[in-house]
C-alpha cells in the first residue's frame, strides 16, 4: 500500500513539471522575439518586409525579411487575413486549445506542485508507510514473517528452563484444545527477564518460529513520543493489527522504556509515558477479550516495572533467563561454531570451562574473534591457539606490542605482576592462576588472571578476606622491592578493586561483627551515590570505614608476609616474566622451581590429565583479573 501510494506521487509529480514545462516552453519563443506595435506590423507588411505570418489567437508572430522574429497583439476588429494574403505573405494560425478553467489551472500548477512536495516530506518525517501525514499515532511494530533465517529451538541453548516455559506456550498456540478441555486458559504474556546478552530477544523470536504465527515485534521506546497521547493511541494500533492477525505474537523488547513504576522520580512523572503505560495495562487486561494476542516482554530491569504491569492476568509468566553453566556454555559454542570449521584440536568443553560468567553474546563473540584470527593468519580451520588468544583479547584487551616501556617500568611492572601470582598461588582459596603477562593489554601494563575452577554462585568470608589479599600484592611487592618512597601508581586498581569487595563485604553481606547484619549499602553516603532511606549515624559511618579499612589493611599484611617468606620464588618469577613476558598456569610454577618453562620434549602445553590452569584461559568477564598494573577498573563486588 505504502509503496503504491509513493508511486502515484512521483507520477503526479511528474506530469505537473511536464504541464509546467508546456507552459513556459510555448512563451520560450515569445522570450526571444522583439515586441513591436501593430501599426508598424501594417507598414511591414505593405512594404513587403514579411516573410512567414503565424497567428495565435489575438497574438501575431511574424519573421521579417532581415531574419528577425517579432510579435505583436491584434486588434478586436482589425481585418488581417485578407490583407496578408494580398501581400503574398505565407499565413499560419494555431489552434487554441486552452480554455479559460485551463489556463486558471496552468496558473495553480506551482502552487500545487510545493503543496505536493511538503506533504511528501511530512509523510517521510512522520513514518512513510504508516499513514502518511495522518498517521502519526500509528503503531510502529513490524511484522516478522521468518521466511528466510527463521530461528527455532534449535538455535537456542543453555537456557533449557526457559524453553521448557516457553515450549507450552507454543504447544497452546498449536493445538489450544489439549488445554482448553481441561480448564486451561492460554498465557496473555509471558516477561523474560535476565542479564544483556543471554538470548532473551533470540528466544522470543524462536517462539514465533516454532509456532508458525504471526510475530509483532516493536521496542519499548517506540511507543513514547514528545506529545501527549501519541504512545497510547499506537498502543491501541498495535493491538488493533495483533487482533486482526490472532492467532499471533507481539514482542516488546526494552519494555521498561514504557513500563516503568508510574508516579516514580522527583516532580512527578511523565505524562505520555504514563498514560502509554495505562492504555497497554488496559489492553493487555481490560473489559475486552485479546484472544489469541499473546505479549512477550523483554527487560534488563525488572525493579523498576509497574507492580500493576507484573500481576498475573497481564504477564502470567516470568521467565528468568539467566547467564549458563558450563553444560549451557558448552551447547552454546556448539551453535554458534555450526558454521565454523574447527581444528581436530579443538574441545568445546574445556572452552567453556574457561568461560565462567559469559552469556551468550559473549560466546558468540568469542567465536568470531576465533575465526577473524585463524583468516587473518591464514589458516583454513580454527584452532584451540586462535580460541585462547581470543579470549584472551576479549578478557584482557588486544596486547599493545607498540607500546614502548622503558627497562625500569617491565621491571616494576613484573616484580607487580610476580606478587600477585604467588600469593595466588599459595592461598588455597584463591581461583587457581591461570596466565601472568606483562605485555600491555587494554589499560593495563600487567595482568594476573585467575580462572575458577566452577561456576561460582557466592563468596565465603574466608575466601574474600584471601582474594583481598591476592588483591593487594602488587603494592606489597613494590614496597619489598623499591621501598615505601618509590610505591607507584600502578596499584591504584589494585586499591579500588579491594575497597569495592570490602564493601560490599560490611555493607551488604554482614561479615563485620562490629557493624553486624545490617544493610547499609543504600543508606551509606558514598557508596552507591545514594542517600535515601536509612539515616546513617556519624559513628556507624566511621565504624564503617574503619571495617573497611582493617580488611584491606589485613589482606596487605598477609601479602606482605607470605612474599616476605617466598622471596625467592617471586624473584625467580619476576625474572622469568621479564625474559618470556608471557606464562601459563604450570609455566609459573616451573619457573618458581628455577626450571625452564617448557618441560623438555614439551611444546608448552601440559601433559596433566586435567584441564586445569593452563587448558584455557579464564576468569569471569565481568570480574576483573587480580592484578593490573597501572590501571583503574570499575569494581567488580
Amino acid at each position: 500500500m505504502g509503496n503504491a501510494r509513493n508511486i502515484a506521487f512521483w507520477v503526479v509529480l511528474f506530469l505537473l513539471i511536464l504541464a509546467l514545462f508546456n507552459l513556459f516552453s510555448g512563451g520560450g519563443s515569445t522570450l526571444q522575439s522583439r515586441e513591436i506595435s501593430y501599426s508598424d506590423f501594417v507598414k511591414a507588411v505593405d512594404s513587403q518586409s514579411v516573410s512567414t505570418v503565424t497567428i495565435d489567437g489575438e497574438q501575431i508572430r511574424y519573421r521579417g525579411n532581415d531574419g528577425n522574429d517579432y510579435v505583436t497583439v491584434k486588434p478586436e476588429d482589425a481585418q488581417l487575413t485578407d490583407m496578408l494574403i494580398d501581400k503574398g505573405v505565407t499565413v499560419r494560425a494555431e489552434q487554441q486549445e486552452q480554455s479559460g478553467f485551463q489556463a486558471f489551472l496552468l496558473s495553480l500548477l506551482p502552487f500545487l506542485l510545493l503543496i505536493g512536495v511538503w506533504i511528501y516530506f511530512m509523510n517521510r518525517m512522520q513514518g512513510g508507510g504508516k499513514g502518511g501525514a495522518m498517521g502519526f499515532g500509528k503503531s510502529k511494530a513490524k511484522l516478522l514473517t521468518e521466511k528466510h533465517g527463521r530461528v527455532t529451538f534449535d538455535d537456542v541453548a543453555g537456557i533449557d528452563e526457559a524453553k521448557e516455559e516457553l515450549e507450552e506456550i507454543v504447544e497452546f498456540l498449536r493445538n489450544p484444545q489439549k488445554f482448553s478441555r481441561l480448564g486451561g486458559k492460554i498465557p496473555k504474556g509471558a516477561l523474560l527477564v535476565g542479564p544483556p546478552g543471554t538470548g532473551k530477544t533470540l528466544l522470543a523470536r524462536a517462539i514465533a518460529g516454532e509456532a508458525g504465527v504471526p510475530f509483532f515485534t516493536i521496542s519499548g521506546s517506540d511507543f513514547v513520543e514528545m506529545f501527549v497521547g501519541v504512545g497510547a493511541s499506537r498502543v491501541r494500533d498495535m493491538f488493533e493489527q495483533a487482533k486482526k492477525n490472532a492467532p499471533c505474537i507481539v514482542f516488546i523488547d526494552e519494555i521498561d522504556a514504557v513500563g516503568r513504576n508510574r508516579g516514580s522520580g522527583y516532580g512527578g512523572g511523565n505524562d505520555e509515558r504514563e498514560q502509554t503505560l495505562n492504555q497497554l495495562l488496559v489492553e493487555m487486561d481490560g473489559f475486552e477479550a485479546n484472544e489469541g494476542v499473546i505479549i512477550i516482554a523483554a527487560t534488563n530491569r525488572r525493579d523498576v516495572l509497574d507492580p500493576a504491569l507484573l500481576r498475573p492476568g497481564r504477564f502470567d509468566r516470568q521467565v528468568m533467563v539467566g547467564n549458563p553453566d558450563i553444560k549451557g556454555r558448552e551447547k552454546i559454542l556448539g551453535v554458534h561454531a555450526r558454521k565454523t570449521p574447527l581444528g581436530p584440536d579443538v574441545d568445546l568443553r574445556i572452552i567453556a570451562r574457561g568461560t565462567p560468567g559469559f552469556s551468550g553474546a559473549d560466546l558468540a563473540n568469542l567465536v568470531n574473534e576465533a575465526a577473524l584470527m585463524a583468516a587473518r593468519v591464514g589458516r583454513r580451520f580454527v584452532t584451540m591457539e586462535d580460541f585462547e588468544n581470543a579470549k584472551d583479547k576479549v578478557m584482557m584487551g588486544a596486547e599493545r606490542r607498540s607500546m614502548v616501556l622503558t627497562a625500569e617500568q617491565k621491571e616494576k611492572t613484573a616484580y607487580h605482576e610476580a606478587g600477585h601470582a604467588v600469593v595466588g598461588l599459595t592461598l588455597p582459596q584463591c581461583d587457581p592462576v591461570y596466565k601472568a603477562t606483562i605485555i600491555p593489554r587494554g589499560g593495563a601494563l600487567g595482568m594476573v588472571v585467575s580462572l575458577p575452577e566452577i561456576d561460582r554462585l557466592n563468596w565465603h568470608k574466608s575466601e574474600c578476606e584471601e582474594k583481598l589479599a591476592m588483591t593487594m600484592a602488587g603494592k606489597a611487592a613494590e614496597i619489598i622491592k623499591y621501598g615505601e618512597p618509590n610505591v607507584s601508581n600502578g596499584p591504584a586498581g589494585d586499591i579500588q578493586q579491594a575497597s569495592a569487595l570490602a564493601r560490599a563485604m560490611v555493607l551488604r553481606w554482614g561479615m563485620s561483627d562490629k557493624v553486624g547484619n545490617i544493610d547499609y549499602s543504600e543508606a551509606h553516603e558514598g557508596y552507591q551515590g545514594n542517600t535515601a532511606g536509612l539515616s546513617v549515624s556519624a559513628h556507624t559511618k566511621e565504624l564503617i570505614e574503619d571495617e573497611v579499612r582493617t580488611l584491606i589493611q589485613n589482606g596487605y599484611d598477609r601479602a606482605f608476609q607470605i612474599l616476605t617468606e617466598r622471596k625467592e620464588d617471586w624473584e625467580r618469577l619476576a625474572q622469568g616474566l621479564l625474559e618470556y613476558e608471557t606464562l601459563t598456569g604450570e609455566e609459573i610454577k616451573r619457573v618458581m622451581k628455577g626450571q625452564p618453562p617448557h618441560a623438555s620434549g614439551s611444546t608448552g602445553s601440559d601433559s596433566d590429565d586435567t584441564p586445569s590452569v593452563t587448558a584455557i584461559p579464564k576468569m569471569k568477564p565481568k570480574a576483573r583479573p587480580a592484578g593490573e598494573g597501572g590501571l583503574e577498573p570499575e569494581p567488580s563486588a
